[in-house]
């Protein structure tokens, strides 16, 4: 009998290393990646240009976007999941962590592919996200140059079932908890 495919949410605050633990779960699963930046950027940029918004994190752009965007990245995963592939989705997936009645839909839509749905929280230190984001000079962390933006950062854990990863590890290290989690019969049951 084969397992059900697997849907892992990976999630975090920015800087947390979403996109890089995610593609080392992606490779060491064989999973289709989809990371919510790449998978709608040149979309967002057309949205941006048409609302003249010079910043990604501007909540013009947030607001008139963010609904598509999540809806983009779970279109995608239903098709991979009901094909028998496992996922791993990269995203802030803020409200779905917030609020349980969100969370309780996407988990809906997407255990409705058949897929086993595991919500996977990158924990770090406000510290640690200054020196990444420092370290990194992206394109997209530049308006973060004020010194208060980490202090209005989210960094409460999920409300809702989760598995834990430390950020400040290696990816391969981060990865490697989060698949020992996924084998440990206490995550199971406490997952279902």
């Amino acid at each position: 009998m084969t397992r059900p495919p697997f849907a892992l949410l990976v999630t975090g605050a920015p800087g947390a290393g979403k996109s890089t633990v995610g593609a080392e779960l992606a490779r060491r699963l064989r999973a289709a990646l989809i990371d919510l930046d790449p998978a709608t950027e040149a979309l967002t940029q057309v949205v941006a240009g048409l609302l003249t918004v010079d910043d990604l994190d501007d909540p013009r752009l947030a607001n008139a976007t963010r609904a598509a965007r999540y809806s983009t990245i779970e279109a995608l995963a239903v098709e991979s999941l009901r094909v028998g592939t496992d996922v791993v989705l990269v995203a802030p997936f803020t409200a779905e962590r917030r609020d349980p009645a969100a969370w309780s839909a996407l988990l809906g839509r997407l255990e409705s592919a058949g897929a086993r749905v595991v919500l996977v929280w990158l924990r770090i230190t406000p510290a640690e996200i200054a020196r990444r984001v420092a370290q990194r000079g992206a394109q997209r962390d530049l308006a973060k140059g004020d010194p208060g933006w980490i202090g209005r950062l989210d960094l409460t854990a999920p409300v809702v079932p989760h598995l834990v990863a430390d950020a400040s590890l290696q990816p391969e290290q981060a990865a490697e908890s989060v698949l020992a989690q996924l084998d440990s019969p206490q995550t199971q049951r406490n997952l279902c």
